[in-house]
C-alpha cells in the first residue's frame, strides 16, 4: 500500500507515526477479500465503516457494497461529493429524499437488477473532486499551447453550456 500514499502520508511516516493507526481498520486489497468482506458484512450486519470510492455508483466496489447493504435500514450511506444526474448516485440521493422514514422502501437499478433502498442516505458537500467552472477555465489558460478545439463531454448540461460560453468569449473553440 505505501506505494499508493501521497508525500503528506510518507511525511507522517517519516515522523514515526502511522496514518493508519486504527486498531481496527482493514484494508481490502485483493478482490477475493472484497467479496469475502462484502458477504460476511450481509450476513452479520457488524457495525462497520466502509470507505469505497466509485465514482457515482456507476462502478468499482463500491457498487457491491451498495447491492448487499442498502436495503438494510440499520445502513447509512453517506455521500461525499457530487452525484451527477443520470447516475446510480443521483438516483440513490433522489429516491431517498422522496421516500420518509416509514414508507415502503424506492427501488434503485444498480449493475443490471433492483435493489430496494432502506438505508438512510447523507450527504457532506464541498469535498468534490470536481472541479468548478473557474479552475477548469485557469487550467485551459494554462495549456502551453493553446487547444485548437475544446469539446466538453463530462457534466450536466447547464454546466456544461454555461462553461462552453465562457471559453468561447475567451477565443476558444468550443463543441459541447
Amino acid at each position: 500500500m505505501r506505494r499508493l500514499w501521497d508525500k503528506g502520508a510518507l511525511e507522517t511516516i517519516a515522523q514515526n507515526r502511522n496514518p493508519l493507526s486504527f486498531e481496527q481498520m482493514t484494508i481490502i486489497e485483493s478482490h477475493a477479500d472484497h467479496w469475502a468482506t462484502v458477504e460476511y458484512l450481509r450476513k452479520t450486519a457488524r457495525p462497520c465503516i466502509v470507505i469505497a470510492s466509485g465514482g457515482m455508483c456507476a462502478g468499482g466496489r463500491i457498487v457491491n457494497y451498495l447491492k448487499a447493504l442498502m436495503s438494510d435500514p440499520r445502513t447509512d450511506i453517506l455521500f461525499v461529493g457530487y452525484q451527477a444526474a443520470g447516475t446510480p448516485g443521483r438516483d440513490i440521493l433522489e429516491a431517498a429524499q422522496q421516500r420518509r422514514e416509514g414508507d415502503a422502501p424506492v427501488f434503485i437499478d444498480l449493475d443490471g437488477g433492483t435493489y430496494p433502498l432502506r438505508a438512510a442516505v447523507h450527504t457532506i458537500s464541498g469535498y468534490s473532486a470536481h472541479a468548478d467552472q473557474r479552475n477548469l477555465v485557469e487550467f485551459v489558460e494554462g495549456i502551453a499551447v493553446s487547444p485548437k478545439i475544446i469539446k466538453l463531454v463530462h457534466g450536466e448540461e447547464a454546466a456544461r453550456t454555461a462553461l462552453a460560453g465562457v471559453l468561447a468569449k475567451k477565443g476558444y473553440e468550443v463543441e459541447h
